[in-house]
């Protein structure tokens, strides 16, 4: 996990439209940066689910969300359609963004070791500065807590 106070690192990945975004283009804003395993498995629906019903109080703080995980665009589409995601995925299966802000490791599940996203949130303020990074977040959980950082 990158430390706060960290400029945080600059990204240019496709939507699940397939549209390019890049950090810079949400400098003056304040971005609620996630990291997320896969899309459609149980956790993962429920955290996204969480941050689309946040986002009228997110919007009204001045912050945008952005989820991301090595799933490809056409899978974000289908996962932003299937529960009506009001909120930009991006696709990382090169996993640039994904190591650069540190949440690719080594899991341990049932004694079968493997690599994968750690569920991780950072809040980037508007001068592109790490100001909260939280690791190994509770997935439904993630979204109020998020909101509550922004108080």
């Amino acid at each position: 996990m990158l430390a706060v106070g960290t400029k945080a690192p600059a990204f240019e990945l496709p939507d699940q439209n397939g549209e390019i975004h890049t950090l810079e283009a949400y400098r003056g804003q304040k971005v609620i940066l996630y990291f997320y395993p896969r899309d459609n498995t149980q956790g993962c629906t429920a955290q996204a689910c969480a941050f689309g019903d946040l986002m009228p109080a997110f919007r009204e703080k001045g912050a945008v969300i952005i989820g991301v995980s090595k799933d490809s665009v056409a899978s974000h589409k289908k996962f932003e359609e299937k529960f009506n995601l009001p909120f930009t995925l991006l696709s990382d299966p090169e996993l640039e963004a994904i190591k650069a802000y540190d949440v690719w490791h080594e899991k341990n599940m049932y004694g079968k070791k493997s690599f994968g996203v750690v569920r991780t949130t950072y809040l980037i303020d508007e001068n592109g500065v790490i100001v909260k990074a939280f690791e190994k977040v509770k997935a439904k959980d993630n979204p109020a807590q998020m909101l509550g950082e922004l108080e």
